[in-house]
């Protein structure tokens, strides 16, 4: 009998813009204008696209991540994306990379998170991101968008490295929101991973009994009662900006 021999993996680029360096820790109960005094705190490098290539790795595969980062807290979190031997280029920015806060609170066992807006983007700096996108994609697979987008990053950011995923001959999968996640959809992608309050914002109706959706150029899908609704994204004005 002839052996048979797998395909190769299929190259994986990530895309993190805006990534922040997750701070957690506990306090026993969370209090209005009191100090509280908090148990061992834990940093991670969290951000939707780098916890893709984060994943990945765990799981013995290899991707290329690619992230904007700057000043000390952008310092800190490439130490610890290194020490988990991700493979990435960064994308320097004059700003310091954002931190979000999570704190549990033992007492109730409720947990309460603190997103940081993060820092402005110049032109220069979010194209740069662009620039070495399309580079990783050029060997086609898939491209990974994810996460939110900084402010100064014009809300069609997503649609670009979708375009350059087709032309490349590679899969774009869209993680992301609001007017960013309708442009990425007037591209065409392959896959979206939207919750159901981001598909309730995009489509204009609330979703009941979410569980999951698969969307592609054609519009979304997701489960409620009585059968499954589909929703297909509004047109919208290109390069209108973040805020």
């Amino acid at each position: 009998m002839a052996e048979t021999t797998s395909a190769p993996p299929q190259p994986i680029v990530t895309l993190t813009i805006n990534p922040a360096l997750d701070v957690s820790t506990s306090t026993e109960r969370v209090r209005p204008q009191h100090k509280m005094r908090c148990g061992p705190s834990r940093l991670d490098p969290g951000g939707a696209g780098v916890n893709v290539s984060r994943v990945i790795r765990r799981l013995g595969g290899q991707s290329t991540a690619i992230y904007a980062l700057g000043g000390a807290t952008g310092q800190a979190y490439r130490q610890l994306l290194e020490e988990e031997g991700i493979i990435g280029r960064v994308i320097p920015i004059g700003g310091s990379t954002r931190e979000n806060v999570a704190i549990d609170e033992t007492s109730t066992g409720q947990q309460f998170r603190f997103v940081l807006q993060g820092p402005e983007l110049s032109d220069r700096e979010w194209q740069a991101a662009l620039d070495a996108t399309e580079d990783a994609s050029r060997l086609g697979g898939y491209v990974v968008v994810s996460g939110w987008l900084s402010p100064g990053v014009p809300d069609d950011f997503y649609a670009r490295p979708t375009q350059a995923a087709h032309r490349h001959g590679a899969r774009a999968i869209v993680d992301a929101s609001g007017d960013a996640l309708a442009a990425a959809l007037d591209e065409g992608v392959y896959l979206i991973k939207p919750s159901g309050r981001d598909l309730g914002q995009l489509v204009g109706a609330t979703i009941y009994n979410y569980r999951g959706s698969c969307c592609g150029s054609r519009g979304a899908r997701g489960p409620r009662p009585g059968g499954c609704c589909r929703a297909h994204p509004r047109r919208r004005r290109r390069g209108a900006r973040h805020s």
